[in-house]
């Protein structure tokens, strides 16, 4: 009978990523609360209906896995770390804890970084959470302060073995881990709990690391192989912190690229972008309207506030007596009937980071031909520090106004910016360029005209002239390699100054 007793107080749950994810669950000790008991608690099952990838599933059709899945393979994945950096951590801290309650700090770091996020993930976050000065990771930490800490104090082994005595985890040590704007450990943490920071908010994370893969599987996206395994087994901590034996950085650049490759064919497809130009249309007004409570005061009604739920009571608003909930349910409507409003109208891609929004938009309308230059524009910019640049989009002319014909010739540039003010640069029909400050209509072919001191410059067609060589692609030679769309030039595209 003793094989028995190995299985007790443990289970399996079986993943398509990492096969089978090891748990804790209750063994009758009084008083003990195990992972099962986290699993099973409302806010983590709530993440059951948030999805993963918010906007892109109306993109890659099999993407309908969601954050609680995700959370489970962050927690397997940093409780790998554990096992593997244990060693080290106590060679450079010997008041370093057992190897137990590291593991079991790191999983539930894993499980509960994003138990803060509300649906559509990070773009509710710059579309509503940002207006009252919040991010998933502040709620999530509330959410673990106010909601689950007792459950994390009364933790007492992990699925390797028992803390030792008088061993307990902390949730304000959580909330550090998981909290990218808390860079800092405080006075009263100890020494050797910054050296876990990287684990949850660095270059190769636990949460990274599970979502490129599981990402890839569910989307059905050929991203090579991904030698998890080995960058875990080369990693190992230093007195400068998380370090990487050079015999895993062939590791590493694979999983780079995988993640790179990721970002610019999933996360930000130029379907994808478009929805999210749609949808902040109208984003805040519905939130206005189904979340009327102030989450820095009133943290409960979260708790049913998920991506199932705004979109059953959206869905249903194009049938409302209201004429305000009509109107938004009209435009839900298209959204969930993929009757797309913005549309990508060319890409380019230049070898330079962070360029002023004005000029960005300026090279942009230099190479946009006569024959759309009446069409709304708007960028859709990406995330600060995130792989890749900026699409320029154009709205689809099947939806609003006349229509107008775009042909592949590079109809319309972006470039790479990590800025986030260049998201709501525009274009109207009379070629004006105007700063972040412009108020786009992309229900028109026009835009209203800011006042003259929001206006960053206003590029005038030249008189005929000949065009410079240095100009020939439409772009000032500011890079030494540009990988363009289209090299086509076409008649009607004018040169840039």
């Amino acid at each position: 009978m003793r094989g028995v007793d190995t299985y007790q107080g443990r289970g399996l749950i079986a993943d398509p990523i990492h096969q089978y994810i090891l748990y804790t669950r209750p063994d009758g000790i009084p008083g003990e609360s195990t992972e099962q008991d986290l699993l099973d608690s409302p806010w983590m099952q709530r993440l059951r209906r948030v999805p993963q990838l918010q906007s892109a599933r109306w993109v890659f059709p099999a993407a309908e896995h969601s954050r609680f899945q995700h959370s489970l393979g962050a927690m397997h994945l940093a409780g790998r770390f554990a096992q593997q950096l244990h060693p080290s951590l106590k060679a450079e801290f010997p008041d370093a804890p057992s190897a137990a309650l590291l593991e079991e700090l790191l999983r539930m770091s894993g499980l509960l970084h994003d138990i803060g996020h509300g649906p559509f993930g990070h773009f509710f976050d710059d579309n509503f959470l940002a207006d009252f000065g919040l991010t998933h990771e502040i709620v999530g930490q509330r959410i673990i302060r106010e909601q689950i800490a007792d459950l994390i104090r009364a933790l007492r082994r992990s699925p390797s073995g028992p803390f030792e005595t008088g061993e307990a985890i902390n949730p304000d040590w959580i909330c550090y881990l998981m909290g990218k704007d808390r860079t800092h450990p405080e006075a009263e943490h100890p020494r050797w709990l910054a050296h876990l920071k990287p684990l949850l908010s660095g270059i190769y994370t636990a949460d990274n690391m599970d979502y490129v893969l599981r990402d890839a599987y569910m989307c059905g996206v050929a991203v090579g192989p991904i030698d998890i395994e080995r960058i875990i087994y080369y990693s190992f901590f230093s007195e400068k912190g998380l370090t990487l034996d050079r015999s895993g950085l062939q590791a590493f650049t694979m999983f780079l690229n995988a993640r790179f490759y990721m970002y610019t064919n999933v996360y930000y497809h130029r379907t994808t972008r478009g929805i999210d130009l749609h949808l902040k249309e109208i984003f805040r007004d519905t939130m206005r309207i189904i979340f009327p409570w102030d989450l820095r005061k009133d943290l409960h009604p979260y708790l049913h506030l998920t991506e199932w739920t705004l979109l059953e009571d959206v869905g249903r608003w194009h049938d409302s007596d209201d004429a305000e909930r009509r109107a938004l349910g009209a435009e839900w409507r298209h959204v969930l009937d993929r009757k797309l409003k913005w549309r990508m109208a060319g890409e380019e891609v230049l070898d330079q980071i962070g360029p002023d929004p004005a000029h960005v938009w300026s090279r942009a309308v230099c190479s946009t031909p006569e024959r759309v230059a009446e069409c709304a524009f708007q960028t859709a910019a990406r995330h600060a520090g995130r792989p890749g640049g900026a699409f320029l989009l154009r709205q689809d002319p099947r939806r609003r106004g006349r229509p107008r014909s775009v042909t592949g010739h590079g109809a319309a540039r972006s470039t790479p910016c990590r800025r986030r003010d260049a998201r709501t640069v525009g274009h109207c029909g009379r070629r004006r360029c105007c700063s972040s400050r412009l108020a786009v209509t992309s229900s028109s072919s026009r835009c209203r005209e800011p006042a003259p001191s929001a206006c960053a410059r206003t590029p005038r067609r030249p008189a005929a002239r000949s065009r410079p060589a240095t100009c020939s692609s439409g772009l000032t030679p500011t890079t030494n390699r540009v990988r363009r769309a289209d090299t086509r030039r076409t008649r009607s595209q004018r040169p840039c100054r």
